[in-house]
């Protein structure tokens, strides 16, 4: 089935995810999980609302109860999994895709994700194989409200950054629920209202052109940072205030000054983390942790190692102190005040990163490619003979000591991935060349 994810359950909607399908992911759920209660939110998109009916009757039909929260950010699902001591969660969305896809986001009790190797694939067998026959006593749908409980969990971890000008784009998205009330109205704010049409961009602040309007913004109002967020809430990415996208890997290394002031502990980064960010981290005391890509992997590897918080180069934050998941209203709190008290010293956000990035960087590029595994057969083939420091858990990182790259196939999309650093532009680019020549069809 096509829907079935490695982190989630996501297609376009009529297509991979149909209401039948849905339906049945409802009612197979709570045998998956054990449940006897499931919270649900839902995004804005415009095929939300008949994913909801189609979601809760399965559920309920099953014999389990709904707890709905309405329109919710996805970090706003996590929490409410956690705050109603509920045995299971969806959240419907899907993220940053555009206006015509959907999906759903499981997690069990205390918010652990449900990934593909930890209940989606069974979950898949099951809708495959097994009779759908409804329970003799149905569920009931109870609403709650989540938003007043977790915008004052929130404002617990707000402080004085009222020094900073900000612009804030919430594209069309769900952080537009809570933004201005955490945040503050008196900043520059863009697509500002909840739409499933997504009219100021696609909701994926990962593609250069859906920064474009923010970064004019910073500079146009001449702003401290700008601030960009995805369709869910889950990720935020940020603006330096010349205009200039930084990479989230850099921003742990930000994060990493207010989150291991009062305490030095480990990290979670992933493969593709920058040296930069690194080198940075271990500076000020950190201990960090490469692991695989995506929000299964990192929430399970944080809750092992005990770490203080982890983060990903597609803008997603994960905290020990918000039951190791990913918020971008609890990153953005968390930077905020370094912007801050580095600004009350006379400098700039782009003065800070200066501080930190000593590497030079390709970020992340996209190969289209039908014979992935031949390609990183003959990357391996070259490669691994030249270096002892490899890492092979997530496709492969080598690591030289003036360059380093990461190549692995995309869990989401039909896509290799390529991230390179070097130390000077020149061996950048050289290399760059070098390992393209492998990268072919």
């Amino acid at each position: 089935m096509g829907a079935f994810k490695a982190y989630d359950i996501r297609g376009v909607w009529g297509e991979d995810l149909t209401p039948e399908l849905v339906y049945n992911v409802g009612f197979f759920l709570p045998k998956l999980l054990e449940a006897k209660t499931v919270l649900v939110g839902r995004d804005v998109r415009l095929s939300s609302d008949t994913v909801y009916e189609n979601l809760t009757k399965g559920i309920t039909d099953a014999g389990a109860d709904v707890w709905t929260i309405g329109h919710a950010t996805t970090p706003m699902v996590y929490y409410s999994t956690v705050h109603f001591g509920v045995d299971a969660s969806v959240q419907i969305t899907a993220s940053h895709n555009p206006p015509e896809y959907n999906g759903l986001k499981v997690s069990r009790k205390n918010a652990i994700p449900v990934g593909g190797d930890t209940g989606l694939e069974e979950l898949e067998h099951m809708v495959e194989t097994e009779k759908v026959v409804p329970a003799a006593k149905k569920g009931k749908i109870v609403e709650k409200d989540a938003r007043t409980p977790y915008v004052a969990f929130m404002m617990r971890y707000k402080t004085d950054f009222s020094n900073l000008k900000l612009a804030i784009d919430c594209s069309n998205g769900m952080v537009n629920l809570i933004a201005k009330e955490i945040l503050g109205e008196d900043h520059v704010y863009l697509n500002d209202t909840m739409d499933g049409h997504f009219p100021g961009h696609q909701p994926n602040p990962l593609d250069p052109k859906n920064c474009v309007q923010l970064e004019d913004a910073v500079v146009k109002n001449r702003c401290d940072v700008g601030i960009i967020y995805d369709g869910d809430a889950d990720r935020v990415n940020f603006v330096d205030e010349k205009g200039r996208y930084v990479y989230a890997d850099i921003m742990m290394a930000v994060l990493g000054i207010e989150m291991l002031k009062n305490e030095k502990g480990k990290i979670v980064a992933d493969i593709r983390s920058s040296r930069s960010a690194v080198e940075y981290l271990e500076k000020l005391g950190g201990e960090v942790y490469m692991w695989k890509v995506g929000h299964v992997n990192a929430k399970a590897k944080i809750r092992e190692i005990g770490a203080i918080y982890g983060g990903e180069l597609a803008g997603h934050y994960y905290f020990r102190d918000f039951f190791n998941c990913d918020s971008a209203m609890f990153a953005t709190l968390h930077i905020l005040p370094v912007l801050s008290e580095w600004k009350k010293k006379g400098h700039t956000f782009s003065e800070l990163l200066d501080t930190i990035i000593k590497w030079k960087t390709t970020g992340e590029i996209n190969f289209k490619l039908e014979h992935k595994d031949e390609v990183m057969a003959a990357l391996y083939k070259e490669y691994a003979p030249q270096t002892k420091k490899i890492l092979d858990f997530d496709g492969y990182r080598f690591d030289f000591p003036t360059w380093w790259f990461n190549i692995r196939k995309s869990n989401t999309e039909p896509y290799l991935r390529l991230v390179l650093e070097a130390k000077t532009q020149k061996e950048l680019d050289e290399k760059l060349a070098e390992v393209k020549k492998f990268i072919h069809d």
